[in-house]
């Protein structure tokens, strides 16, 4: 059997449909059709269920994912260790970073980083997923993380608070008139104005609920309300203040983590070079 076919098997088994399979291997639906009519043709066995909902891994189609996955855990394995030997400043170096890090914090060293390294691309996956470093979905990520990772090797690059932003406006009239009425804007995983803030400020009410951190800051610089955020980001944010209603509190850290076999290499090194210097002038920001 050809690998191709194997690993869109596993694709599809871990998708559970071809436009998941596709996205994931980065070819179109098509392909992914003909491949898995190709492995089956080839096996002589019916390896999914074609359900209105997607694609069910009959008992076959599991047993060839299994072993597929075996097959490129060990690829994956070999490819990191000739990685752990590269000692060349060239080439691709892939680095992933979660969105709200990047503008403030992130690009500037790379473009120190590429001022110093020509010869290197950096490909930037920027999300907060926590991507799979030992299946290669990135060679170093940097995460905003209270566990980055039991398996990983990794340098803590600095401590973080946590206080609330809004509008000048708004904070003007805290200052005038603690008693009046403030809009909380909330990140869904905790849809409350937190009791502290209920004590000092009681006219506090919940206004909104979002469930992305950017969109947070957009409303909270709309003059909807006022925001728990990282520090770093409320003062990179244009338009918002500081303002007293929660007081600076302790927030997830932030890490630098590769896998072990690629720590060493040269690129990921170099950036780390640039990296941790950054952050080290940088701790005030992040901290209250």
């Amino acid at each position: 059997m050809d690998w191709d076919d194997l690993k869109t098997v596993l694709a599809v088994v871990r998708g559970g449909t071809l436009a998941a399979a596709a996205a994931e291997l980065d070819i179109n639906y098509t392909t992914v059709s003909r491949r898995i009519l190709r492995a089956e043709a080839a096996l002589g066995e019916v390896l999914f269920e074609r359900l209105a909902d997607g694609y069910r891994a009959t008992d076959a189609g599991r047993m060839v994912a299994e072993h597929a996955a075996g097959m490129e855990a060990r690829q994956d394995d070999l490819l990191r260790r000739l990685q752990s030997r590269d000692q060349s400043l060239s080439g691709e170096l892939v680095i992933t970073a979660p969105q709200l890090l990047v503008g403030p914090h992130v690009a500037p060293v790379m473009a120190r980083f590429a001022a110093a390294h020509p010869q290197v691309q950096i490909h930037l996956r920027a999300t907060n997923d926590l991507l799979d470093l030992t299946r290669r979905e990135a060679d170093l990520a940097i995460r905003i993380s209270r566990s980055p990772g039991d398996t990983l090797t990794g340098l803590r690059l600095c401590a973080q608070h946590a206080a609330s932003f809004a509008t000048p406006e708004l904070a003007e009239r805290l200052a005038e008139d603690p008693e009046a009425a403030v809009d909380w804007i909330a990140y869904e995983q905790n849809p409350r104005v937190p009791p502290t803030i209920l004590e000092r400020y009681p006219n506090t009410r919940l206004r909104m609920v979002f469930d992305d951190m950017a969109a947070m800051v957009g409303a909270a610089q709309a003059g909807l309300g006022a925001v728990r955020m990282p520090m770093f980001l409320g003062r990179a944010s244009p338009g918002l203040v500081q303002v007293p209603l929660l007081a600076p509190q302790p927030y997830a850290d932030i890490w630098v983590v590769a896998h072990r076999d690629v720590w060493r290499a040269a690129k990921p090194r170099a950036f780390r070079e640039v990296l941790v210097p950054w952050f080290k002038t940088n701790r005030p920001l992040f901290v209250a």
